[in-house]
This record gives structure tokens, C-alpha cells and sequence, in this order.
């Protein structure tokens, strides 16, 4: 058997033993205890709305995947009309994997409280082992289908590099798209949801009432834990699995040039990156009173180690000699060298949004001082937070850019963003680990459970909200890299040898695709607004007119909130969509009629790389340094004279800091390294067409 094959069929097994590794979790996850009726009654509650939630999403989804299937088959001809069948593969693969993570989310959420009743490690472990299955379900599945396709078009079309650059990954690409386009509406529609019912949840409820986090007189309260799941742990899944799955497909376009081995490479890396991911999760670990913040450090810097050397032996083995690029011979030790900036290039992304985003940091707590002269100095403190953080990641990738170029070209770009995601894996499992303990809190808080216990929620909600922020640190460094590889290979399929600036067309389009980044994220700013808006008044219509709601002696509505969030956040995820979708199409036909090139679509898509790069970082930071500054007050004793600790006037100030903050860190700032992404993959697709024009 060729060792193409084999690593091909490695890589697949790779991806079995991750789904099976998930399913051992997710049963072992169901097992645990429950706890009292109050628990599981509540428990129940958030589990149906997000599945409510989940069912009525993937409905209009599907509608949409049909339709965008039908168009690849008919724009299309010949075998690339297989497009659409890789097009509807990486859709369902991507719903697949956001389902049945927040299919364990929310029952790993319930079992959490309990544990944290009595153990903080338990309570962890619990909490880590849901967001696991998550990590391992989202790269398991990707691989699989990906792969999968991969050996069955090679086996059909051919594997020699004319075949490949011409039939199979054209076709593949649909996958990519696939992916980023259920990413988009999952991610959109997810963060609406979410930051509505949390703004509506804080505004009237911490606010206005002065009751606490959580309260379960709070109406918007079960939508706001429902939200935790949709938007946090299904919206986080899709858009790393985007994230993965273009960086692979992307590396795999660039290494064609070099025949089979250069596609397989990139396959065979990120197959070692499973394993290094399921292996790093058993050093997840962490003693009581210990630091859960250091047991995923460990964790993850187990899996890079297993990445780097695994990596470094699947190169030597698959390509001994090298790869010829454009002439250029990359030697293996230097393709290595690539993932190894991209892996080092991501850490040093995830310091840096600790240093901003975490409490006790210097920044957070200047953000918190500001605070004392009321919510618009912390507002203002907060932007400027968040406008600073993006100087050093940006060095931080641009350095990893033209080092990794240098190592292997822009294959090696291409790699580097690869070695950044291999492990994804336990990445987004730390990540989803984070919502499910916030949710731990919620159950802790409407089941009155004591102070005790929701301290320790608490305690794993604060790590929770930093593994958070590094999360879309990495797919915003990533989406990065990744966006590069994909124009170079745009630029490969169009013959668009440069980009002439002094050209107006190329102008146009660095402009177009500078402002839609800030567009789409007005739209989904907006949505956010809007959606809260019916939500407040909700919450205050439920407030004044239920009896003994404020008491505690009757029961408010939950269901009607619930509602409100899933309708509005449905209906107002097309206009960003159509937004991201719109742009290339009409560009790309317009610049090939008007122009005879696509200058402007290649302006464009540097345009809305630069603008996205620059405002998913600022948003995301800020959004996470106001999150965290209001945290790091609530820890504060209670003393109206020093105006510190919960209920103080700084509190109230910090609290409007992260509301602001919220669509800002979930909503529109993660969603926009899809949107990069996603105007990529599609112009790439479509770039036959446009040359038919």
C-alpha cells in the first residue's frame, strides 16, 4: 500500500478513535448524579430551550444548504457538480458536531452543580469531560468527512497533480464552504440569542432590581443559560470546525503543486494533532483548592509537545525529500519549522489575551479603577483596552507570516495557520468547558444551593471566561494565516499574479472589503439591540404585572423570554448572512464584466482580511476585559463607603461595561473571522465562474 494511502487511512483512524474517545466521555458524563428534583427541573428547563432552540435553526438551515446545493449543481459542470455534494457533507458534518456537543452541554451542566456541592475537582472534571466531547466530536467529525471525501474522489478522478488541482479539491472546497457558511448563521444567530437574553437578564435584573445573578425571579434567566449553550458551545463548535477545516483545505490547495504527498501532508499533521488532543486531555487534572487555570495549561501544552514531535516525524516520513513548490524545494525539517511559528505564534496570542482579559492583570485592573467615576469612564477605558490589544497579536502573526514564508513559502503560511488549529481538539474543549460551568452556576443560583457552592461555580466560570477569550484569540490569529493560504490559492486558480493599488478597481475593492467587517457587525450589533429590547420589556411587563414575582412567592415566565430570543435571533441572522454571502458574488461578476480581471475581488478579499483581523481582536478583548472587570469587583467585600464589591455604584458602572461588552466579545467579534473566511472559500469557489463571464 502507498504511504500516501496509508497516512491517508491513519488519519481517518485517527478521527474514529477521537469519536470514540468522545462517546466513552459523553456516557460517562450521563452517569453522573443529577441531583435534587429543584436541579433537574431547572436543568430541564435550559436543555429544552436549547434544543427548541437548535431544531428551529437547523429548519431554516437546511433550507438554505438545499438551495445553495441546487445552485453548485447547475452553475457547475461535469464532475465539479460534485461540489454540491461535498458542499451539503461539511454542512451536516458541522450541524452534526454542534448538536451533539450541546446535546452532553447540557446535561454535563446539571451534574456540575452537584458535583460542585461537594468537590471542586469533581465539578471540573465533569465540566472539562462535557466540553471534551465537544473538541473531539467537532475535529473527529471534520477529519472524517473531509478525508473521507478526499480517498474517495482521489480513488475516482485520479491523484496526480493536475487531477488534484483541477477536479478533487476544487470539488473539496464545497466542503470548506459547507462548513463556514453553517458556521456563519450558528455563530450569528447563537450570539443574538445569547447576548440578548444575557443584556436583558443584567439590565433589569442586576440593575434596575438589584437581585443577583442567576435569580430565579429573574424571567430572562433560563433564556440567558439557554443562550450559554447556543451560542457559547453550538456557535463556538461551528466556527472552530470552519476554522479547521479551511486551514486544512487551504494547506491541502497549496501543497498540490507538489504532487499527492503535498496534499496528504497537511491531512497526516492534523491527524497527529487528534491524537495529541485526546492525549493531552488525560493530564487535565487538578487537586482541591488547586489552580484549574494551570491544569489546562498543562493540558494543552502536553498536546503541543506530542503535536511537534509527531509532526516532525510524519514529515521526515511522508516527504523524505522534500516538497517541490513553484520550484522551490521545501525540505521537511523546514515544513516543520512552519507549524512549529504557527503553534508558538498561537501561544504567544493566548498570553497576550490572558494579559489583557484576565483579572488582576495590570490592564483589567485599570479598567477597574476607571470605573469609579461611573459606566462611561469604564466604557471609554474599555474601548481603548481593547484598540490597544490588538498591536501585539498583529505583530505577533505578522511575524509568524513572513517567518513561516520563509521556511516553506506560502505553503508554509498555509501549515503555520494548520499548526495553529491541530489542536482544536482540546482547544474548544477547554473552551466549551466554559459555558458549561457558567451554566453549573446558573442551576447553582436557581436551586439555592448556598454561597458555598456557588463559589465554586463561580471559581470555574472566572477560568471559564479566560479560556474563552484565548479561544477566539486562536481563530482570529488562525483565520489570519488561513486567509492568506486561501488567496494565494485564489491567485493560483485566476492567474492573478498582483494586486496594482494605483488601480481603481483594486482600490474599490480594498475599501468594499474594508467596510464590510464594520457592516456586518452593525447589522449584528443591531440585532443584538433589538432582540433585548423586546426582552427588557418583557422582563419588565412580567415584573409589574405578576404578583409576588419580586417576592419570590410566584413563578415567572421563562417560557415567553425563551421565545422572544429563538424567534428574533432566527429571523435577524439573514441580514449578516446575506451581507457575507452578497459581497464576492456581486463583486467578482461586476469587476470580470466591467474590467475583464478580478482585481476587485482580490482587493476585496485583502480588504475584509485586514478590517476583520483588526476588529475581531478589538472587539473580542474588550468584551472580555469589561467581563472579567466586573467579576473581579463582585470579589470585593461589600463596603459602601470605599464603593467596592456587589450592589456598589462601581458595580453598577461595570456591569453597563459588560453589557456593552457582550455582543461585542460573542456575537458580532467571533463572528467575523468567519466572515473572512467565508468570503475566501466562496470566492475561491465561484472563481470559475466569474472567469466564464
Amino acid at each position: 500500500m502507498p504511504k500516501e494511502t496509508l497516512a491517508i487511512l491513519l488519519s481517518i483512524g485517527c478521527s474514529i478513535i477521537a469519536l470514540l474517545y468522545a462517546w466513552r466521555l459523553a456516557a460517562g458524563v450521563s452517569q453522573k448524579d443529577s441531583g435534587t428534583d429543584r436541579m433537574r427541573e431547572v436543568a430541564a428547563a435550559i436543555r429544552e430551550g436549547a434544543m427548541a432552540f437548535i431544531a428551529r435553526q437547523y429548519k431554516v438551515l437546511s433550507i438554505f444548504a438545499a438551495a445553495f446545493a441546487a445552485i453548485f449543481a447547475l452553475v457547475n459542470s461535469g464532475p465539479l457538480r460534485l461540489a454540491a455534494v461535498a458542499f451539503l457533507a461539511g454542512a451536516f458534518c458541522s450541524a452534526l458536531s454542534g448538536y451533539l456537543g450541546m446535546n452532553v452541554a447540557t446535561k454535563a451542566n446539571v451534574r456540575t452543580a452537584n458535583a460542585a456541592r461537594t468537590s471542586l475537582v469533581g465539578a471540573l472534571n465533569i465540566a472539562f469531560n462535557g466540553g471534551s466531547v465537544m473538541g473531539l466530536c467537532v475535529v473527529g467529525l471534520g477529519m472524517l468527512g473531509l478525508a473521507t471525501l478526499f480517498l474517495l474522489f482521489s480513488h475516482i478522478f485520479g491523484s496526480n497533480s493536475l487531477e488534484l488541482r483541477m477536479t478533487v479539491l476544487p470539488i473539496l472546497i464545497g466542503f470548506s464552504f459547507g462548513a463556514s457558511l453553517i458556521a456563519l448563521f450558528a455563530r450569528v444567530a447563537g450570539g443574538i440569542y445569547t447576548k440578548a437574553a444575557d443584556v436583558g437578564a443584567d439590565l433589569v435584573g442586576k440593575v434596575e432590581k438589584g437581585i443577583p445573578e442567576d435569580d430565579p425571579r429573574n424571567p430572562a434567566t433560563i433564556a440567558d443559560n439557554v443562550g450559554d449553550n447556543v451560542g457559547d458551545v453550538c456557535g463556538m463548535g461551528a466556527d472552530l470546525f470552519e476554522s479547521y477545516i479551511g486551514a486544512l483545505i487551504s494547506s491541502m490547495i497549496l501543497g498540490a503543486i507538489s504532487g499527492l504527498d503535498g496534499v496528504v501532508l497537511p491531512l497526516a499533521i492534523a491527524g497527529v494533532g487528534i491524537l495529541a488532543s485526546v492525549f493531552g486531555t488525560l493530564f487535565v487534572r487538578v487537586k482541591e483548592n488547586g489552580d484549574p487555570q494551570r491544569a489546562f495549561n498543562i493540558g494543552m501544552g502536553v498536546s503541543a509537545l506530542v503535536l511537534l514531535i509527531g509532526t516532525f516525524e510524519i514529515t521526515h516520513w511522508l516527504a523524505p525529500n522534500g516538497l517541490v513548490i513553484n520550484g522551490e524545494t521545501h525540505l521537511p525539517i523546514m515544513i516543520w519549522a512552519a507549524v512549529a511559528v504557527g503553534l508558538v505564534a498561537g501561544l504567544i496570542v493566548g498570553i497576550l489575551t490572558v494579559h489583557y482579559c484576565s483579572k488582576h492583570t495590570k490592564p483589567i485592573q485599570e479598567l477597574v479603577d476607571s470605573t469609579r467615576m461611573g459606566p462611561a469612564t469604564g466604557i471609554i477605558a474599555g474601548i481603548a483596552l481593547g484598540m490597544r490589544s490588538t498591536a501585539l497579536p498583529v505583530l505577533a502573526i505578522s511575524c509568524a507570516i513572513v517567518a513561516a514564508y520563509q521556511f516553506a513559502g506560502l505553503f508554509g503560511i498555509a501549515i503555520a495557520g494548520l499548526g495553529m488549529l491541530s489542536t482544536t481538539g482540546i482547544q474548544l474543549a477547554v473552551d466549551a468547558y466554559g459555558p458549561i460551568a457558567d451554566n453549573a452556576g446558573g442551576i447553582t443560583e436557581m436551586s439555592a444551593l448556598g454561597e458555598e457552592v456557588r463559589a465554586r461555580t463561580d471559581e470555574l466560570d472566572s477560568v471559564g471566561n479566560t479560556t474563552a477569550a484565548i479561544g477566539k484569540g486562536f481563530a482570529i490569529g488562525s483565520a489570519a494565516l488561513t486567509a492568506i493560504s486561501l488567496f494565494a490559492a485564489f491567485r493560483e486558480q485566476t492567474g492573478l499574479v498582483k494586486l496594482d493599488i494605483t488601480k481603481p478597481d483594486v482600490m474599490a475593492g480594498l475599501l468594499i472589503g474594508g467596510m464590510l467587517p464594520f457592516l456586518f457587525s452593525s447589522f449584528a450589533l443591531r440585532a443584538v439591540g433589538r432582540t433585548a429590547n423586546r426582552l427588557i420589556e418583557e422582563v419588565r411587563r412580567q415584573f409589574r404585572e405578576i404578583p409576588g414575582l419580586m417576592e419570590g412567592t410566584a413563578r415567572a415566565d421563562y417560557a415567553r423570554c425563551v421565545d422572544i430570543s429563538a424567534t428574533a435571533a432566527i429571523k435577524q441572522m439573514l441580514k449578516p448572512g446575506f451581507v457575507a454571502i452578497a459581497a464576492p458574488v456581486i463583486v467578482g461578476f461586476a469587476a470580470q464584466l466591467i474590467w475583464g480581471d478580478l482585481g476587485a475581488l482580490g482587493g476585496l478579499l485583502a480588504g475584509v482580511t485586514v478590517s476583520g483581523v483588526m476588529l475581531a481582536l478589538f472587539m473580542a478583548n474588550s468584551g472580555g476585559a469589561w467581563d472579567n472587570a466586573k467579576k473581579q469587583i463582585e470579589e470585593e467585600p461589600r463596603d459602601k463607603e470605599k464603593n467596592t464589591g456587589k450592589g456598589s455604584a462601581r458595580h453598577a458602572a461595570a456591569v453597563i461595561g459588560d453589557t456593552v461588552g457582550d455582543p461585542f466579545k460573542d456575537t458580532a467579534g467571533p463572528s467575523l473571522n468567519i466572515l473572512i473566511k467565508l468570503i475566501c472559500v466562496l470566492s475561491l469557489l465561484l472563481a470559475p465562474l466569474f472567469l466564464k463571464v
